[in-house]
């Protein structure tokens, strides 16, 4: 009784169950830390022994750190749960809070205005009250495609919608419900009424799919535009319909826009006046809600009375609909969305992710969960010179607002003040307010401070996937995306005022500042991975030993460090439904990120040295066929990602050379000198061996471009 006590704890709207083989778990870590202690002895102790040399010092500094980020990524294996929704338990529709969801985009080059387009119809579509529901798209970019083409989505929703709701669509997304993947009972349990209203919908979605085209095939359309007054225009208000509102910021290329962070603080605002929403989703353009009771989900948690006070925001995993039986560039990041967040979520809660992520409103505006009313008293410093905009505030607060009935027109010339790229200044925007532009990651650096403020969150993994994007399907994309993710994160530990290290574990429990800490570090196993890849190598052909030998009874200790290491993650990838194929696969692209990493330590210092300009490099959504076709094979394609390669490249053809030297040793020298070279050979070898699919793919470039 007492141990089912300790795995599960049933909430009104919620249940929270923790890992059933957590003590296994914790007796594990402790084991292999003992283990990683000793080596770290070994290492050390064995200067007083002997002069130090160059292989040594560099093979300890390797394996101190590596040591190190193990330590902080035990964290997130301590208290890991997995969490279900009672949504049937939840007050009736008519009883549920207002929820304004964002959407944001910037470039139609990069992001087809048409599966923007899915994505805000998915949106309108939730299965959540209509009169509570308003639908906000940043066009970033200030597009003439763009605008045209949400015009296009309101007049398509009041057909979809209607559809969805008398037929219980699941598939909200009509890219998908149209498609051969679309609802699975479509032709079953459904009559021919069904049938001709389905047809007749389809139709409609695929006029406005070619109006949307042809409107965008006019290069002036889809120029975007980066100087320009603020425009808000309210695409949909029709009774019995989700709101759909138009915001284009204010732009000017001599002022500074902060980026997303700044397009989702100005939907913020906006939205304060418009609809007012106690609880916001931020969603990006590609990612469109594949489970529309999403939003009810969420609910179980901001109004389940035992939890409600502190969850500042409800994260769901980041998924893909494109993603290969093999995922050689592991897209699906299992370690991030199943290890770590479920991790963080038996501490204080998961890290906040740049989609599919539901916000209470007062806590990106309020402070911490106990701030009291008194900083109204100077809210122009806070939020600026809107007085309709604070007054928005108290209705938030529950407090009574003197705010006066002003007509359409009044609300939206306010909504173009708050728009305006000047309005930030002298506030607290992007520090205390909003999302925090500390780091041009605004999600990872709001969830983290909203944790220093003494905010909880809450991770929900259901086995439908509530949203799901277009994942990378060459190297290069997903390169570009992980360098600018590890370089921001390298700077908010080594240089920011909120490092984990100073500002973290001043406000946060050690366990929950060690899993930032990891975070923020993790671009240095670039270091560790490099100086293992080839220092041993290096000296195997030297015939410099820098592991014990065979026999040596410390040669048990790094034995049993790396087979305890395979084990735990054998272990977690077989819990979490995987295969030994994924572990295996896992391990390689972990490897080929960790070394392709040394970019984002680079980048990270010629930011803070000031030696690069701070810019947001877009992911490109547009589907290349003939990379997905190789994608869709499992065949590596490093087109276009030479750069970021050469590092492989090298420590591959190091490994190679000493690979075959190591072959020649075993045949030619005696068994002493074998076993005091036994650890760089199964080294190198094991290096090979994984890192095939890599060779080839390299070879395979290498052959066509000459």
């Amino acid at each position: 009784m007492n141990e089912n006590i300790i795995k599960m704890a049933t909430f009104t709207y919620h249940v929270e169950t923790v890992q059933s083989f957590l003590a296994l778990s914790r007796l594990h870590i402790l084991i292999h830390l003992v283990a990683v202690l000793s080596l770290c002895y070994y290492r050390i102790t064995h200067f007083f022994l002997q002069p130090p040399t160059a292989p040594w010092l560099l093979m300890t500094a390797a394996e101190l750190l590596l040591s190190l980020l193990w330590f902080f990524n035990q964290a997130f294996r301590w208290r890991p749960v997995s969490r279900s929704v009672m949504t049937e338990k939840l007050p009736s529709e008519e009883k549920l809070p207002g929820l304004d969801i964002f959407v944001c985009t910037l470039d139609p080059e990069k992001e087809p205005t048409v599966e923007v387009i899915d994505t805000i119809i998915s949106a309108v579509s939730m299965d959540y009250p209509s009169d509570k529901l308003s639908v906000y798209l940043s066009d970033d970019g200030g597009c003439d495609v763009t605008l045209y083409g949400i015009r296009e989505a309101a007049e398509f929703a009041k057909e979809w919608v209607p559809f969805c709701k008398k037929y219980g669509v699941k598939s909200r997304c009509p890219k998908v419900f149209f498609s051969p993947f679309g609802d699975e009972d479509q032709e079953t349990l459904r009559d021919d009424q069904f049938r001709t209203q389905r047809d007749l919908v389809k139709a409609k979605y695929e006029k406005m799919q070619k109006n949307i085209e042809k409107f965008g095939s006019d290069p002036k359309s889809r120029r975007t535009v980066s100087d320009r007054q603020p425009r808000i225009e309210i695409i949909n208000d029709q009774p019995g319909m989700p709101l759909i509102v138009y915001v284009s910021r204010e732009r000017r290329p001599s002022l500074p826009h902060k980026f997303k962070g700044g397009a989702v603080n100005t939907l913020l605002r906006v939205s304060g006046l418009i609809s007012n929403g106690p609880y916001v989703l931020v969603m990006d353009c590609d990612m469109y809600s594949n489970d529309p009771t999403s939003a009810k989900q969420a609910m179980c948690f901001f109004l389940d009375p035992e939890t409600s006070k502190y969850i500042a925001f409800v994260q769901f995993p980041q998924m893909f609909h494109n993603l290969s039986k093999k995922d050689i560039y592991d897209s699906q990041a299992r370690t991030a969305f199943k290890t770590m967040w479920q991790g963080m979520d038996g501490l204080r809660g998961p890290g906040l992710s740049g989609s599919g992520n539901y916000l209470s409103r007062s806590a990106l505006l309020f402070g911490s969960p106990n701030q009291k009313d008194d900083y109204l008293q100077d809210a122009q410093k806070y939020f600026g010179k809107s007085t309709a905009y604070i007054e928005s505030l108290k209705a938030i607060r529950g407090q009574k607002s003197s705010k006066k009935n002003i007509s359409r027109d009044e609300m939206l010339r306010e909504a173009q003040v708050v728009a305006s790229c000047s309005y930030e200044n002298n506030t607290n925007w992007g520090t205390e307010v909003g999302f925090s532009y500390g780091i041009l990651l605004e999600s990872s650096i709001t969830g983290y401070i909203l944790h220093s403020r003494g905010w909880k969150s809450a991770y929900l993994y259901p086995k439908t996937p509530c949203f799901l994007g277009c994942a990378p399907t060459d190297i290069k994309e997903g390169m570009l995306q992980l360098v600018k993710w590890l370089s921001e994160l390298l700077l908010l530990g080594v240089s920011s005022k909120y490092s984990p290290f100073t500002y973290g574990f001043s406000r946060m429990s050690i366990l929950h500042t060690f899993t930032y800490c990891f975070m923020t570090m993790s671009s240095l196993y670039a270091v560790v991975f490099i100086l293992y890849g080839i220092v041993p190598q290096v000296c195997l052909l030297k015939g410099i030993p820098v592991f014990p030998k065979a026999t040596d009874p410390w040669f048990a200790v790094f034995a049993f460090v790396y087979v305890s290491t395979q084990i735990q993650h054998l272990i977690e990838v077989l819990s979490g439904d995987g295969s030994v194929t994924m572990w295996w696969d896992e391990q390689r692209i972990w490897i080929l990120k960790s070394v392709t990493s040394i970019f984002a330590i680079i980048d990270g210092i010629k930011k803070w040295l000031g030696l690069s300009k701070v810019k947001f490099n877009l992911s490109n959504k547009a589907i290349d066929k003939e990379k997905l076709k190789k994608y869709e094979q499992g065949r590596f394609d490093f087109q276009g990602a030479a750069v970021f390669m050469a590092p492989l490249v090298l420590l591959l053809t190091a490994n190679i050379v000493s690979f075959l030297v190591g072959i020649w040793r075993l045949f030619n020298f005696n068994v002493k000198d074998f076993e005091e070279m036994f650890g760089q050979l199964f080294l190198v070898t094991y290096v090979m061996v994984l890192s095939y699919p890599l060779l080839e793919a390299m070879v395979t470039m290498k052959s066509k471009s000459g």
